[in-house]
């Protein structure tokens, strides 16, 4: 395959969708042996057929607000790949949403979803709506305005959104609300719902969680543990915050958090009522993280700066793609950073990645690391078909051997002759050849 002469026809089709192009060129950088040594692929069109959705719903939200005034967003959802399952992935509500986002993220999910080995095909959805500074009133007139359109092409075997940057448990709750009102059916049709109406435990917490349990893996490998290790993270929501709950656990030590606005730097470490403030944060529903310095007298607030700059062992980016660039990876590598393990998706820029896995430290990409929040909606999924719940026990235990699992498929497509594991190749073949001989399977769709 010309890589170049595919993605130059790629980009004439797609123009100015930058994310969704460097998402597609990441997963075939990795891909050539796979495709040399499987010319079926080529002959049946996995490759032009893989990049492009199924389909793309997009559609206009009106609402009105506390004032009385008329409000457009406009929605969407894409529903990739549905080849191993019903298309999944989460909805996202942030002023930034626009096409190329939203397809990034579901060619992504389309790989994250089949490292899990569960039964989930690729969608991602949401809107340019902004929930900062709206009332719980006018957040619930837009997602019902919003369900008044999706709700006729989503369902619990056809395409089950989950939350995203932007949608917590409120959102999720009048979105479902509205498609169990206009459906007539009580149904799995969401994940991350309530605990009292069909929710999972340990779901707030999974993708957190579940990206300590992946980088406690990648440093075994090394001999190492987060025993000890000073950690920074980035962001400061469900995700950071379940990743700093568990870092904890396992005896390391989290020194940042970030927003919009810049970075806290905590040297005695994020830990115990810290870590339930990063909640108080949250539901403030603002992107502000200087509050902790007032609330925390030891903490030192950074305007405008990202935290790659503190001398850390492990790096986590929980926040937003793209957010650490080359300078930041130099600088991580530069303050002895040993392992680099991406839980938001896409967070590294390609130059931060060439810098990574130049270096030979351990990096994992965020399609493996963060895979615990869609595989625990998939334990969700899995209860509501049955009816019936598990203990919190039972699905951290699940969720643990997801993870395990993961990494070693990730080692077994990834391992080099050197002895170094290239995460990056061994997620993007693990995932895409579940894929592609699912599609094999089922001819030109």
């Amino acid at each position: 395959m010309d890589l170049e002469k595919f993605m130059n026809d790629l980009e004439k089709k797609h123009p100015g969708e930058k994310e969704y192009l460097q998402a597609v060129r990441e997963v075939l950088e990795t891909l050539e042996d796979v495709l040399l040594e499987n010319p079926q692929f080529e002959t049946a069109g996995i490759l032009k057929r893989i990049v492009e959705p199924d389909r793309i719903f997009m559609f206009k939200v009106p609402w009105v607000d506390d004032n009385g005034n008329v409000q457009v967003n406009l929605g969407y959802r894409v529903q990739f790949n549905n080849a191993i399952g019903p298309y999944k992935g989460g909805m996202r509500f942030h002023p930034s949403v626009n096409l190329s986002i939203l397809k990034f993220l579901g060619f992504e999910q389309i790989f994250k979803n089949s490292l899990t080995t569960l039964p989930m095909g690729g969608g991602k959805g949401g809107s340019d709506f902004d929930p900062k500074g709206k009332s719980d009133h006018e957040i619930m007139r837009f997602c019902q305005s919003l369900m008044l359109e999706l709700w006729k092409v989503i369902g619990p075997e056809t395409d089950v959104p989950a939350g995203d940057i932007g949608v917590g448990g409120r959102e999720i709750g009048y979105m479902f609300g509205m498609y169990k009102k206009l459906a007539r059916e009580h149904s799995g049709v969401f994940t991350g719902k309530g605990l009292n109406w069909g929710g999972s435990l340990i779901r707030p917490e999974a993708t957190g969680f579940g990206a300590v349990y992946f980088a406690q893996e990648m440093l075994a490998t090394k001999g190492e543990s987060f025993k000890g290790k000073t950690v920074a993270l980035s962001g400061f929501g469900n995700v950071a915050w379940g990743a700093a709950q568990k870092i904890n656990d396992l005896g390391g030590k989290v020194v940042t958090l970030s927003g919009p606005d810049g970075y806290v730097y905590d040297p005695d470490g994020i830990s115990g009522e810290k870590i339930n403030y990063m909640l108080e944060l949250r539901a403030s529903n603002q992107d502000i993280v200087k509050p902790y310095s007032y609330e925390f007298p030891g903490a030192k607030f950074v305007q405008g700066k990202h935290p790659w700059e503190v001398k850390c062992d492990i790096a986590m980016p929980c926040a937003t793609q793209n957010e650490l660039n080359k300078e930041d990876a130099e600088n991580l590598l530069k303050n002895g950073c040993i392992c680099v393990a991406e839980v938001a998706n896409m967070p590294s820029t390609p130059e931060a990645v060439e810098v990574f896995l130049k270096s030979k430290i351990l990096f994992g990409p965020g399609k493996a690391v963060n895979a615990g929040g869609v595989a625990t909606s998939g334990l969700e999924m899995s209860q509501n078909s049955m009816k019936y719940n598990w203990s919190r026990e039972e699905v951290d235990a699940k969720l643990q051997t997801i993870m395990k699992d993961i990494h070693q498929a990730c080692v077994t497509h990834g391992a080099e002759e050197n002895g170094y594991i290239n995460y990056v190749k061994g997620a993007n073949i693990a995932g895409f050849l579940k894929v592609a001989n699912a599609m094999m399977d089922q001819g030109v769709l």
